[in-house]
């Protein structure tokens, strides 16, 4: 009797438990899928997952930062960590995605002027890198400079130009107005303070503090703007220090095309050069963000504009002509007139021409590109990309001797055969295209004097 109860009992307790399994299994994933408390709670990396964190949490990590500039943790600063890294990710995500556009070059100027490398941080709360931003008063460039204080280090203005657009000059000016700043007031903070809102305001908030000469000292008595200022400078050199903490990963950081300075002495149209040396517009404007709308100006043309490096021994070449037809109307080719060359024929060019990479892990577009001297444009084109998004064992052609262009080909009713010249060609070039065709005969044939053609001249080759 007590056997059959106790079986009983179990029976009923088991009916009652299924209901509850299904729920568990069916309705509700979460639970199912918890895990036992004796298995590791592993942590997210989702990359919307914003870690917790404390105000010891980030003084800890604040005191066992290496930097020059005296940095000490305060709730200023703290709230605007939490800012940055919580409210406002998106802003600090566009900041990473930039700054290796900017940051190789801060370092090497404030080497260069003997000054703390964290001063650089600075230009992400003026600009947020960004070379070509402008404020509701008129400061222009990385480092936000007015007009008559560009003036005071070289930076000039006109329709066309704007000197404090390039980051070059722009960083170097920066540099030795910061350093004159802390010359006059002995302290990095304060002369943060002093760029940012004017050294009359940072003398008057001393003597208001009754002659204190520390940041934190006169912050009560500094403008509202600067008083927010230089905490925030000082957040961003916490949080580009400890990404990993706050699950910041740049996917798609954007690096710097190795470049060349060339002068070409004459006013020129950024399309033109394109057009004559097969670069692409974007590129050259991404080097030169100085130049407003892709034109440089009589007025202007004593400047150096800067060339991917890929280009410059063809552009140094050809120099000489390339500057006589920047005054020309571009070359129009007549789809009509062109006979393009095959898939199968580039793709063995490039095989002939160029070389091939194989994608490593960590690898980006940007990072290859500058590995080779070329543009993530040319990549792309030259691998059919239509992203960025690249994998691990994936082969990329890499042809920096390519033009890009396709030949064009014509053959007249009467059997005349025409070639017309691409850039980057040379009559040598164009003999070894065309097989039993001779330099001289290419000479003979046209009527020339000299080995110099241009992009877009028509050849009799048959």
């Amino acid at each position: 009797m007590k056997k059959l109860l106790f079986r009983t009992i179990i029976l009923a307790l088991i009916t009652c438990l299924i209901p509850l399994s299904k729920v568990f299994s069916q309705d509700d994933e979460s639970v199912a899928a918890a895990p036992l408390l004796d298995e590791e709670i592993l942590p997210n990396y989702h990359y919307e997952y914003i870690p917790d964190f404390t105000y010891e949490d980030i003084n800890r990590r604040v005191k066992s930062m290496d930097h020059e500039m005296y940095f000490e943790l305060n709730d200023r600063i703290f709230s605007f960590i939490q800012y940055f890294t919580v409210r406002n990710r998106d802003y600090t995500k566009m900041v990473l995605a930039r700054k290796e556009l900017f940051f190789p070059m801060f370092d090497v100027t404030m080497a260069k002027h003997d000054m703390p490398l964290e001063i650089k941080y600075l230009s992400i709360i003026e600009s947020g890198l960004d070379p070509q931003i402008r404020s509701r008063v008129g400061a222009m460039g990385l480092w936000q400079f007015m007009p008559a204080t560009g003036r005071m280090y070289g930076m000039n203005s006109n329709s066309e130009v704007d000197d404090r657009m390039d980051p070059e000059l722009s960083t170097d000016a920066a540099a030795k107005y910061l350093k004159s700043l802390h010359r006059m007031f002995g302290d990095w903070e304060v002369a943060m303070a002093a760029y940012n809102c004017g050294p009359g305001n940072v003398r008057k908030a001393i003597r208001r503090s009754g002659g204190k000469k520390t940041f934190w000292g006169i912050y009560n008595y500094l403008p509202r703007e600067t008083r927010s200022y230089v905490p925030q400078v000082q957040a961003m050199l916490y949080i580009l220090n400890h990404l990993e903490e706050h699950n910041f990963h740049p996917e798609d950081p954007t690096y710097v095309v190795e470049y060349e300075k060339i002068r070409f002495d004459r006013a020129l149209s950024l399309d033109k050069l394109a057009e004559l040396t097969n670069l692409c517009v974007a590129d050259l404007k991404t080097l030169n963000p100085a130049i407003k709308n892709k034109t440089l100006p009589e007025s202007n043309r004593s400047m150096a504009l800067r060339i991917p490096k890929s280009k410059v021994p063809y552009i140094k070449q050809n120099l000489a002509w390339l500057n006589d037809s920047l005054n020309n109307a571009p070359t129009v080719l007549l789809a009509s007139t062109v006979k393009v060359r095959s898939v199968e024929t580039l793709t063995q060019e490039i095989k002939q021409n160029g070389t091939t990479y194989r994608v490593r892990s960590g690898d980006v577009l940007g990072s290859i590109a500058q590995r080779h001297g070329v543009t993530v444009t040319q990549i792309k084109s030259w691998n059919n990309l239509s992203s960025n998004l690249i994998r691990v064992g994936q082969t990329l052609n890499i042809n920096s001797g390519m033009s890009g262009n396709v030949a064009s080909i014509q053959t007249s009713s009467s059997g005349q055969t025409t070639y017309t010249v691409q850039p980057g060609d040379s009559l040598w070039i164009i003999s070894r295209k065309h097989e039993g065709l001779s330099v001289e005969q290419i000479k003979r044939l046209n009527n020339l004097n000299s080995n110099t053609i241009k992009p877009g001249q028509k050849l009799i080759i048959g």
